[in-house]
C-alpha cells in the first residue's frame, strides 16, 4: 500500500480513511516523514513561521472538570486565580516593552461560574482599545458556547458579538478528539465533538478564521485520530477557514489520566501524517510547548511548517507536566529554524509575512 500513498501523494491526490490509518501503524517513519516534507514544502516552500505573542490565561476558575486537564480549579481552592483587567493590560505592557512590540495575544481561559459574557468581551475591547494594533486569538468554541449559554444569546449572535468587540481570530482548542466515546472518557462535561464543528462552522460563515486542534496519546485509538483529521478536513473543504492545525501531544502529570507521555515517534507520525491528510488546511504547527524545543525543530523536517510563537507565559500545559520552558525569545525561534535548513518567517495571525530571516 506504501507505494500507493507514495503514487498518491506524488500526483497531488487525497488519501482515503484506510490509507491514513496504514500510515499510522506503519513502522516506516522515515519514509512518511519525507512525504510529509514534500508536501509542506510544495504548500510553503522552505519557510517555517513564528509569531511574536503573548498568552494571557485570565482564570483557571472553571465549570468543567475534564479528566486530562491539570490547570482547572474551583472557586476557593488555594491555587484558583482570577486575572483583573488591568492585570491583563500591564502583563502585555510588561511583554510588549521586553519583545520590543507584540503582534498576537492568545487568550483561553476558564469557565468562571460567576464572569458574565459582558466580562470577557470587556477583555477584548479594553485590550484592543489599548494596543489597536496587535491581533487577538481568543476563546474556543467551548467557550463559546459557555457565552451563548450564560447570555442567553445564539452562537451566532455570540460570534457577533465577540467579533465586534476585536476578536480577530479563534483559537482551536476544545477539539480533543471528536468520538463521542473518547469524550466520555476524558471530558464527559465538554461539548460534543458535533457541537465543536458546529460552532466553528459558524464561525467560519461569519468571516471568523480559525486553528484546529487534535489532542492525542490518551485513550484513544488510530481509528480515533483518522476519523478526528477527516471530520476537520471535510469541514475545510465546505468553508476554508481553518488557517492551521496543532497536534497536542498530551501532557499526563497532574491529570487523572495516567499514560506514559507519547514518544517522540508518535509525536512526529502524527505531525507527518497530520501533514499528509489535511491537504486543504495550510499549515501545520509544531506546538514546542508540548514537543519540547528539540524536538518540534527535528518536526520541522516531519511536515510541520510553524513554531507558534515566544509565548512568554504558558500555563495550561505546564499544569500538566510539559517539559519545555515557559516562554521563547525571537532569536532563539530563529536559531532553531535555521538549524534544520529552513527560512525563518516572522508572521502576523493570519500568516502574513512581517519579515524574513
Amino acid at each position: 500500500m506504501f507505494s500507493e500513498i507514495e503514487r498518491k501523494i506524488i500526483n497531488g491526490e487525497r488519501l482515503n480513511r484506510q490509507e491514513a490509518l496504514f500510515l499510522f501503524k506503519s513502522e516506516d517513519l522515515h519514509r512518511i516523514g519525507e512525504l510529509a516534507e514534500e508536501v509542506s514544502k510544495k504548500i510553503n516552500q522552505n519557510r517555517v513561521y513564528f509569531i511574536v505573542n503573548r498568552h494571557i490565561n485570565p482564570t483557571n476558575i472553571c465549570v468543567n472538570r475534564c479528566r486530562f486537564c491539570a490547570f482547572s480549579r474551583s472557586k476557593g481552592e488555594p491555587d484558583a486565580y482570577e486575572m483583573s483587567i488591568d492585570e491583563i493590560i500591564k502583563n502585555l505592557r510588561e511583554a510588549k516593552q521586553s519583545l520590543d512590540y507584540l503582534s498576537e495575544v492568545h487568550i483561553v481561559s476558564g469557565l468562571h461560574p460567576d464572569w458574565q459574557f459582558e466580562h470577557y468581551l470587556d477583555i477584548i475591547q479594553q485590550i484592543k482599545k489599548e494596543f489597536p494594533s496587535i491581533g487577538v486569538k481568543a476563546f474556543t468554541a467551548v467557550e463559546v458556547d459557555y457565552f451563548s449559554r450564560i447570555s442567553g444569546l445564539s452562537i451566532e449572535e455570540t460570534l457577533i458579538r465577540l467579533k465586534e468587540a476585536g476578536v480577530d481570530i479563534m483559537p482551536g482548542g476544545g477539539a480533543e478528539i471528536f468520538n463521542s466515546d473518547v469524550r466520555a472518557k476524558i471530558c464527559p462535561e465538554k461539548i460534543s465533538g458535533e457541537r465543536w464543528l458546529e460552532i466553528i462552522k459558524t464561525a467560519h460563515s461569519l468571516g471568523i478564521k480559525t486553528n484546529a486542534t487534535m489532542l492525542y496519546g490518551h485513550v484513544e485509538s488510530y481509528e480515533d485520530r483518522v476519523d478526528h483529521l477527516l471530520r476537520l478536513r471535510e469541514l475545510q473543504d465546505e468553508t476554508g477557514g481553518f488557517i492551521a492545525f496543532i497536534p497536542l501531544s498530551y501532557q499526563p502529570e497532574n491529570t487523572q489520566i495516567k499514560v506514559p507521555y507519547p514518544s517522540g515517534i508518535d509525536d512526529l507520525k502524527t505531525i507527518a501524517i497530520s501533514r499528509l491528510v489535511l491537504d486543504n488546511i495550510p499549515h501545520i504547527k509544531a506546538y514546542w510547548i508540548m514537543l519540547g524545543e528539540k524536538l518540534a525543530q527535528l518536526a520541522l523536517l516531519f511536515g510541520a511548517d510553524c513554531l507558534e510563537g515566544t509565548v512568554i507565559e504558558e500555563k495550561i500545559a505546564h499544569a500538566a507536566g510539559a517539559r519545555s520552558k515557559k516562554g521563547n525569545t525571537i532569536e532563539e525561534l530563529v536559531y532553531l529554524i535555521k538549524e534544520v535548513g529552513k527560512i525563518p518567517v516572522e508572521r502576523d495571525s493570519f500568516y502574513n509575512i512581517k519579515r524574513t530571516f
